[in-house]
């Protein structure tokens, strides 16, 4: 092969650990970056402009669940550090690493093209407006999915302030007024929690109810009440009934906060994580409207009859999957399906991979750095795929199980548990490792191997 570089796009969280891992095997890497320095998500106010960080904000995994295997956080970090600290460890992760010097800052990628003989045209464009283009022997796409954001539509119009979570900051343009949150995830408790302490009303709209867990149970932080064996083997039908119990027991019934109540059962939606909002709730700060009907000008009416004057909406309504640089006949994620072998994996393009590319139980950081030792191996050659139609039958099978777990919605189409998806992941490598004759998509493969043979 000409070529056995292999390029990442982007340098947050899963970009720094996949060039980690990468260098640490030898693995030349070129890392792509739009913005002036590390940390997407976790920098805030970023110039990349993908940062959805508000000023507030608090990571709602534990430290010791977030933090990387070879890297502890400072053991002298709260159990929910800032977002500034986690900034910080990643900065520090960076340096301990000598990770600097592989990544190109200010520069973003335009288009990723697959060629005939395997490798990828990637062109990037620096700031300056200086494009170039360059082959790589493969692709790691680490660009994060919370940063196009999705607005709901609605009949009407509304003719005051509106935004997106996204570009939600700090209360202070909301001092005095009457807002509208519309969203019950974790952004959007956050916020309105936020925004309630200076607004003269604050409202919170749900078209479905959530189950509101907080962010300690008996004194521990969620994620480390219940050991990992628990989680990993214990049947959902059981850890179910179990958490809810306990739930139910640390928290009571959330009809009594006035909260719909959820249509579907504890573990079949993406957690909603908040330690203050029923708090807000029951001081009254917080109000809980149904789902709107209709924007009225300065009003909004909803589906329980009433209106509302407003004067400010923050739609905190999720994100979009977005892959600019790539061709919809290459990937094309509508209704944010990414139909990836074990989220990581084209089963086209066995040398275009995606890290960080799941919504979990838990956090990310750790999943993506099972993700990128397991592309290690694949272009290290320690291992290698099943044939395309194994994979894809494995990805129509977790399709499939999504669906009869979870909440029909957009929101839930990359959505793993945290453990049993890294067990999943350490037991791909163990697997694949004695399939010694089949394709590995190695920095040594021909046009022929581009697809898992």
């Amino acid at each position: 092969m000409k070529d056995s570089r292999v390029c990442i796009v982007g340098a947050g969280a899963s970009g720094m650990v996949a060039a980690k891992v990468l260098k640490q095997r030898g693995i030349p890497v070129d890392c792509f970056e739009i913005g002036t320095d590390i940390g997407g998500l976790w920098r805030y106010n970023n110039d990349n402009g993908r940062s959805a960080a508000y000023e507030s904000l608090h990571i709602n995994t534990s430290r010791n669940r977030m933090q990387f295997s070879d890297f502890p956080m400072p053991c002298d970090y709260p159990d929910f550090p800032h977002h500034s600290q986690v900034l910080k460890y990643f900065e520090s992760y960076v340096e301990h690493f000598a990770l600097r010097d592989c990544i190109t800052f200010r520069t973003s990628v335009r288009h990723i093209a697959p060629r005939e003989d395997g490798l990828f045209d990637v062109t990037v464009q620096a700031r300056s407006g200086e494009s170039r283009c360059r082959q790589y022997a493969a692709v790691i796409v680490a660009n994060g999915h919370h940063w196009n954001p999705k607005f709901p539509e609605y009949s009407g119009e509304f003719h005051r302030q509106t935004l997106h979570a996204h570009d939600y900051r700090t209360p202070d343009a909301f001092r005095g007024k009457r807002v509208l949150v519309v969203g019950i995830g974790n952004s959007g408790c956050d916020i309105a929690c936020e925004v309630s302490r200076v607004a003269s009303k604050t409202f919170l709209s749900a078209r479905r109810g959530a189950h509101i867990i907080p962010k300690y149970i008996f004194g521990k932080p969620l994620d480390r009440v219940v050991p990992r064996w628990v989680w990993q083997h214990t049947p959902l039908w059981l850890f179910k009934r179990v958490f809810n119990l306990a739930l139910r027991i640390s928290r009571g019934d959330l009809s009594r906060f006035g909260l719909p109540r959820p249509g579907h059962r504890l573990l079949e939606e993406h957690p909603t994580i908040s330690s203050d909002l029923l708090n807000l709730i029951g001081h009254g700060k917080i109000q809980i409207k149904s789902a709107i009907r209709e924007l009225q000008g300065d009003a909004v009416s909803f589906d329980d009859d009433s209106v509302e004057p407003i004067d400010a909406i923050i739609y905190a309504t999720g994100y979009n999957i977005k892959f600019p640089f790539l061709d919809d006949t290459v990937l094309n994620p509508k209704g944010n399906r990414v139909p990836l072998y074990k989220y990581v994996v084209h089963p086209d393009y066995a040398n275009l991979f995606f890290v960080g590319l799941v919504q979990p139980w838990g956090s990310i950081m750790p999943l993506a750095e099972q993700q990128a030792e397991w592309i290690g191996d694949l272009l290290s050659a320690r291992c290698s795929l099943p044939n395309r139609e194994v994979m894809l039958r494995d990805i129509d099978c977790t399709n499939s199980a999504m669906q009869r777990r979870y909440v029909r919605s957009e929101r839930h189409t990359i959505q793993v548990d945290f453990y049993r998806y890294l067990a999943e992941l350490k037991q791909a490598r163990r697997h694949a490792a004695k399939k010694s004759s089949r394709a590995r998509p190695h920095l040594a493969a021909s046009a022929d191997s581009r697809r898992a043979a």
